[in-house]
């Protein structure tokens, strides 16, 4: 399988590293040689985070080539325009303005990792176990139907295509 590269942006406090933890996470126990590289920025005070995930039979490097996003996942809706150029030509953009209907925002990043789960071949109990691993179990029926509410109910003709 070629290598598929997911970008996740968004301000600290917003779930980036949850989200790409998860994902990572997902991939890895699904069989698949991961990589994952972060830009931390002022986290803690609202700064800019973004995680570069790659996965596939061989990965070489954590980082994304510019212009070989296949997935942008932009908690932030500012984040989207800013990394719209990395996208491959074919790639899809997923944005807080996809999901409609889910009112507990803190979890926004598990719906949209709900979502992206559609996109991927990554088995659904793979990503199950990930998320019991990436959260505290007091979290985790809220987690769970975040992630099912993404998966469920946002359709992936929804995901924005690239503009490049």
């Amino acid at each position: 399988m070629d290598t598929i590269n997911i970008k996740i942006a968004g301000l600290g406090g917003m779930g980036v590293l949850s989200a790409s933890f998860v994902l990572a996470e997902a991939a890895f126990i699904a069989g698949y040689d991961v990589k994952k590289a972060e830009v931390h920025g002022m986290s803690q005070r609202g700064g800019s985070v973004a995680s570069d995930i790659r996965f596939g039979d061989r990965v070489l490097s954590p980082m994304i080539p510019g212009g070989e996003v296949d997935y942008l996942v932009a908690i932030a809706p500012e984040w989207a325009d800013m990394h719209r150029a990395e996208l491959r030509v074919t790639g899809k953009m997923l944005t807080p303005a996809d999901v409609e209907g889910f009112a507990n925002k803190r979890a926004l990043n598990v719906v949209l990792m709900g979502a992206l789960s559609r996109l991927l071949p990554i088995p659904e109990a793979a990503w199950l176990d990930a998320l019991a691993k990436g959260f505290p179990a007091k979290l985790h029926e809220s987690n769970l139907a975040a992630f099912q509410f993404g998966r469920e109910k946002i359709e992936p003709p929804t995901l924005q295509p690239s503009q490049n």
